[in-house]
């Protein structure tokens, strides 16, 4: 089996990841992980610009 890695807009990659899905000869895996993981760099690009509050290492802890 070979393997491709693919650059895809944020704004495509749901469409995509639903297209690919659908093909019988294509296997996806951890797409939901991927997923979450791009959200999460996402929220600290956005904590770097100060466009999200940034929470202190306190207040993480306290959620555990």
């Amino acid at each position: 089996m070979k393997q491709i890695t693919l650059n895809i807009a944020d704004s495509k990659y749901k469409a995509f990841l639903e297209f690919i899905k659908t093909l019988d000869y294509v296997k996806v895996e951890n797409a939901d992980v991927l997923e979450e993981f791009q959200k999460s760099l996402k929220q600290i690009k956005l904590m770097k610009e100060g466009k999200l509050p940034k929470q202190s290492a306190m207040d993480f802890l306290n959620e555990l």
